[in-house]
């Protein structure tokens, strides 16, 4: 199976193409952009392109027939932070073959790939909705416990690791070296028990902390501080 991943989030998008290939599918290209990843469709046949819905500010929605046809047979899967009724009613009326959440652990994500690569339709039920974004069960009380434990400067750093910055871009954002922009990674990534970034911004997606179309925190910083000072003691 060859696919293309569309994602604007470098990082991100990177870090899922070796997770792919590493799953034993063919990753022929990342593209940051729509306007590549057609550029990449004409070029060369292939079988999925995994697109992002969001770009910056800008939604592929509103033209997404157009990009369905010029890709040129590659079928297309959304890869969304939001799955609702009005993107899955775009996706299916546009001819789409598949949507899949930024949110799921990579075994869903190669799940959908598989069927829709096997000729199958596969688009998700709309998760109940809570306070104007979707909430499954767990997210609550796991997203409260994780944002407990992070300093501000900790959910400033989960932040743009979510937004795509790496290192260097991180650095930049928070004003500091590089050095210490990487031990702020570092601490997050132990604080969340993740073993690597994208597991960290996975987790952030996926547990209802983070939107990753904005990089705003969904989740209050002061949640549950009755439980801060019983769990951490001083420091």
């Amino acid at each position: 199976m060859r696919v293309l991943i569309c994602d604007d989030h470098v990082v991100f998008a990177e870090s899922l193409a070796d997770l792919l290939t590493a799953a034993g599918l063919e990753v022929a290209a990342v593209a940051t952009d729509p306007a590549g990843a057609v550029r990449v469709m004409s070029g060369e046949p292939l079988d999925i392109c995994l697109l992002d819905v969001m770009f910056g500010h800008d939604s592929v929605l509103p033209r997404l027939g157009d990009l369905v046809r010029l890709a040129r047979g590659t079928r297309i899967v959304l890869l969304t932070g939001r799955v609702d009724a009005e993107l899955l009613a775009t996706a299916r009326r546009a001819g789409v073959h598949g949507v899949t959440d930024k949110g799921c652990l990579t075994q869903e994500v190669l799940g959908v790939l598989q069927r829709v690569h096997s000729g199958e339709k596969v688009f998700p039920s709309v998760a109940p909705v809570r306070g104007g974004r979707p909430v499954h069960v767990g997210q609550l009380e796991d997203a409260q416990r994780l944002a407990t434990f992070l300093t501000p400067r900790e959910r400033a750093t989960l932040s743009a690791l979510v937004g795509g910055d790496d290192t260097r871009a991180l650095a930049r954002t928070l004003g500091v070296t590089p050095t210490t922009a990487r031990c702020h990674i570092q601490r997050v990534l132990k604080k969340m028990g993740a073993h690597s970034r994208l597991e960290a911004v996975t987790t952030a997606v996926r547990c209802g902390l983070i939107s990753p179309e904005t990089g705003d925190w969904l989740v209050p910083a002061g949640v549950s501080r009755e439980r801060r000072g019983a769990g951490q003691g001083a420091g």
